[in-house]
């Protein structure tokens, strides 16, 4: 029983492969895949954020204006906050922030782009 020594170069170990055609297209899609993954991932952040911003603006213009603004279990058991909370000044201010919102979402939705490849 003979065994031959095989030598194996310090080049082509067992974690590298030999550059082929197939090797190397491989390699040059893994950036491509990556790439499309971070391409979806700011999509789907972008459209979260004009979703968020577009829900909590409209609640923040319209909420404030409602009677369950100030008639909720929260303010009952706090008659002073509950004043405060009721005033045109804070429901005016609420309001704004929600006009503001509104714009910041659709501010980021109209001016969203990818970069070109």
């Amino acid at each position: 029983m003979s065994a031959e020594q095989k030598t194996i170069s310090p080049a082509s170990g067992p974690d590298q492969r030999p550059e082929t055609p197939a090797n190397t297209a491989e390699a040059s899609s893994a950036p491509v895949r990556q790439q499309r993954w971070q391409i979806w991932l700011i999509r789907i952040r972008a459209l979260l954020l004009v979703t968020l911003c577009a829900t909590f603006g409209v609640l923040l213009l319209i909420l404030p204006w409602t009677d369950k603004w100030t008639d909720n279990s929260l303010l009952i058991s706090f008659p002073d906050l509950r004043n405060i909370v009721a005033s045109g000044f804070v429901r005016g201010l609420a309001s704004g922030l929600g006009i503001l919102d509104l714009w910041l979402g659709f501010w980021e939705a109209i001016h969203y782009h990818e970069a070109s490849s």
